[in-house]
Formats: structure tokens, sequence, C-alpha cells
């Protein structure tokens, strides 16, 4: 049996639900009128009366509203002018302005915002020497409120694999307040390595072809650095030997994760602003993909035949990646520690959830994750993540403990994807689609599933419009039953099983 390899991975009416939310896009969720005026300026006096910071504080970062008119606004916070990282609110409100309730935010600040250590010591404290550099109030995940540096760090390691960096850096002290990676790994016609034959939306350019998708905002797809263009319209073969087969996978990826959100939770696009990404595959002899904010982009490695790895563009992959960029324009879930962990389980989730959206014959849908790119297929062995029982790939965890956070996000994330995978499908063995699965319990707990759909639809929720930055495992649980009982009732057997999965992973009230 070969060694597990695992790398770093990182619609418009809905039966049978009892709310019916849509999120209004970041540039539209501040108008001097229209729908989303009042919501807003009855949020920020919500936020004031709840002591969670005043008017100009507060920059409004989207805007959900639901079909009964209840709406949730979220903020981002600010400080004398300097932005505060870890300090975003979500007020929720019912349709007559009325405050509900608030997930996350900060109370009443009063440092000062006079640094006492420069930047060149504050560069040097994150091991930086060449970074950019800001001023901000950072909040930590003890809820401790510090004036400091934010040094953003750029390039590629050894490998050749995009890298970056976010530290904060007391400036009051020059001490290391928190660091975490600000890329988030993981990991016409045409033939792809994974997805077989498949339709793909490109646009004509003189007298060829090339990747870009003109009915998904521009998703545009290249080879490393160059767009990718054709004469025919006609895209690779279906083996690797011809760079266009890996593009034809990446950008049927980004179309199919785009119609995912758009259909199932009326998501236009990554940032619900109806705007594409790029994906750049062949970008590197590594054995990963990740997702950049700052490029607003996809770069997916080749792999390493020597391992029996082929170019990392499964179709679940590819949604886990975006899904990095829909948590960073939603909850923006801080990259350490168990949000950390959640982030890279919302990736997993949705990723997964692309997967069994699509239903390529090809790639048949399963929770299993990345299992496509080796060479000798078989998802028993040979997987990058599994959510059914996290721990077989020899470090993740199944269940939430003390230790938890500490551990790395690509592990942590275990939680919340045992999690999913028990709300979705249940406790016990059983077989979906040829894979065989057996998910285990604390406590010898039962769980019965409610099916994918609805699960997915409460995590995107709780994702969306309950969770906040530095949101843990506890809060987690918290997010999913508030959105369990917006869509289905508190009263509902949906509500109950999410109380029984996060019960079952020792994740309680």
């Amino acid at each position: 049996m070969k060694r597990i390899h695992r790398a770093g991975l990182a619609a418009t009416a809905i039966a049978g639900l009892t709310v019916l939310a849509v999120t209004v896009p970041v540039q539209a969720a501040q108008p001097s009128s229209g729908p989303a005026a009042s919501p807003v300026a009855a949020a920020r006096a919500n936020a004031a009366g709840l002591g969670l910071g005043d008017g100009g504080d507060l920059v409004v970062r989207d805007v959900v509203l639901d079909g009964d008119g209840s709406s949730h606004v979220r903020f981002d916070r600010t400080y004398q002018g300097l932005p505060v990282v870890g300090g975003d609110v979500v007020v929720h409100q019912d349709k007559a302005g009325k405050a509900r309730s608030s997930s996350g935010g900060i109370g009443k600040l009063g440092l000062s915002i006079k640094p006492t250590v420069s930047a060149a010591v504050a560069g040097a404290a994150a091991k930086q020497k060449s970074a950019r550099q800001q001023l901000v109030v950072f909040v930590t995940n003890a809820g401790q409120s510090k004036l400091a540096y934010k040094v953003v760090s750029e390039g590629r390691n050894a490998k050749g694999e995009p890298t970056g960096t976010e530290t904060y850096v007391d400036a009051q002290t020059g001490k290391v307040l928190d660091s975490w990676s600000t890329v988030a790994d993981d990991l016409g016609s045409g033939s792809g390595l994974y997805v077989g034959t498949v339709g793909l939306d490109t646009t004509k350019s003189g007298t060829s072809w090339t990747m870009v998708d003109p009915v998904r905002g521009g998703n545009s797809t290249y080879n490393a650095g160059t767009l990718f263009s054709d004469a025919d319209n006609v895209w690779g073969t279906g083996n690797n030997s011809n760079p266009q087969s890996a593009g034809v996978d990446a950008h049927y990826g980004i179309a199919k994760t785009w119609d995912y959100y758009k259909n199932v939770h009326g998501r236009n696009g990554i940032a619900n602003d109806g705007k594409g990404a790029k994906s750049y595959v062949h970008d590197g002899a590594y054995v990963n993909a990740s997702w950049s904010d700052s490029c607003f982009c996809m770069r997916y490695g080749d792999g390493d035949p020597s391992q029996g790895i082929g170019p990392l563009v499964e179709l679940d992959i590819a949604g886990h990646e975006m899904s990095h960029g829909v948590t960073s324009r939603s909850a923006g879930l801080r990259y350490s520690g168990e949000s950390g962990g959640l982030n890279e389980s919302t990736s997993d989730i949705f990723g997964t959830a692309v997967e069994w959206y699509a239903a390529n014959g090809s790639d048949t849908p399963d929770y299993v994750l990345g299992e496509e790119i080796f060479t000798d297929y078989n998802p028993a062995t040979n997987y990058i993540r599994r959510l059914d029982k996290p721990s077989m790939d020899g470090a993740s965890a199944d269940s939430w403990s003390k230790g938890v956070g500490r551990l790395n996000v690509h592990y942590s994330s275990g939680v919340g994807n045992h999690f999913f995978y028990l709300l979705s499908e249940g406790s016990g063995a059983k077989t979906i689609n040829g894979v065989a699965y057996n998910s285990p319990t604390v406590n010898g707990i039962t769980v019965t599933g409610i099916g994918i759909s609805k699960a997915e639809k409460i995590w995107y929720r709780a994702l969306t419009t309950y969770m906040t930055s530095r949101t843990d495992y506890k809060g987690a649980r918290t997010a999913t039953l508030n959105a369990a009982t917006d869509l289905y009732g508190a009263s509902s057997p949906e509500r109950a099983a999410v109380d029984k999965a996060w019960a079952a992973v020792n994740v309680v009230g």
C-alpha cells in the first residue's frame, strides 16, 4: 500500500426552507437609498447601543437580507482611523430594525495609537527585512486589543511554491503577537486530466480563442504566466503531455465552483461582486495548490511524478482553493488557532460540495479530497483528506480537545470536517458511490445524517451570517445551530441533528 501523501491544501427559492437570504454585494452595501440603506443605518445605531462601535468606527462589509425582512449587517471596525483586526461584528436585526443579537465584535477601545517601537524593529521581530507594514489595532484570540504593526511579506520558497506571511508585532513592546500564512495552500470543449471531455466557456480573440469565461465574470486560466489560447477552441488531449489538459481541469473547476455558489447559495462569484478570478496551472514542480487574496487567484503545482502524483487541478481541490476566497470575503476566519482550522475545514467542506454538485462521471462524488491526483488511484488509501475519519492521515483530529487550536490548521480542520460528514451522512459503516466509510463518534453517539444538500446550506449560512474572524469551534456550533434554526426551525430535526453531530465530535455548549 502506498504511503498516504498529505499535502497542505489548503438559488432564488429553496424548497422547504423557512428563510430565504440574499447577500448584498460589497459595492452595494452602503447606498444612500434603496433596500439596504435602512438596515445599515439601523445596524450602526444598534452596534453603538451594544457598545460595539460608533457610526464612524464601522465600515460595512456586506448585508444579508432574509425573505422575512430580517437583516444581518457585517461591519469591519476602525479606531481613530486605524483598522481593528479582529474587531469585525455582525449585527442581527428584525424587519423593523430592532437588534436581536450580534456575532463577534469588541467593546469600547481606549488605547494610545502612538507607537514606541519603530517599524524597523517590528520588521526585525517579524524576521522580514522587506515587507509591507501598516499600523493597526490587533485583537488577540483572548480578546485583548493591542496597537500593532501588521507586517506582510510575499514570495516563493525553495520549491517554488507561493508563500506569504502576515505577522502582528506589538507596537509598544516589539513582541510578536501572532503570525499566519496569507497563502491558503493545500493543497469550447476540452479533455482534462481528471474531468474527462467537458464543455468550456471561452472567448474569441481575433482568429483564436482564449480561456476567458464570458459567462462567469471573466474567470481566466493561464499556462504559468501566459493566458491559454487555441486556434480551434478544442482544448487538451486528456494526458499531461499536452499543457492544455491541466488547463481544462482548472477552467472547468472554476466554472463549476462559480455555478455551485450561484445556484445553491445565490452568491455571484467568489467575492459576490460578479468578478472572476484567475487560475495559474503549471505554476511549478511542487505538490501543492493555493489561493492568494493579493492576486485573487489560484495557483496549481504540477505534482511529483516520482511520488505518483499529477498536477493538483482536481475538481475538489479547485473548489477548496476558491472557497478560501469566499471565506476571506465573508467571515474572514483568521488563519491560526481554531479559527484557522475552521477556515481550512470550510474549504474542505465546500470543495466536497462542489464535487457533489458537478456530478461529473469521471470524478465520482465522495467525501475524500484529492484522490484523483494519484497515478495509483485508490480513494481508500491515497488522498489528501478524508472527512469521515480525518485521523486516517495520521495527524488530523477526529474530535475537539483543548490542544486542537495548537495544531497546524490543516490538521485542526478535522473537527469541522468530521462534523460535516456526520451531519450529511451520519455515523456507522456504509458504502457511498463505491467508497467505504466508517465514521467514529465520541462516546459512541449515533448520528442520523440529513443529507449534504441541507448540511451545506447550514454551513454556508453560518459562515456568511454568524461567523466572524475569531470564531472558534464552540462559536461554530452556535453559528450552525442559529443557521439551522433560521433555515428549518428551532424544533426541526435538522437543528437537532446539528446539535448531535457537534456532540459526536466533542463540541458541546
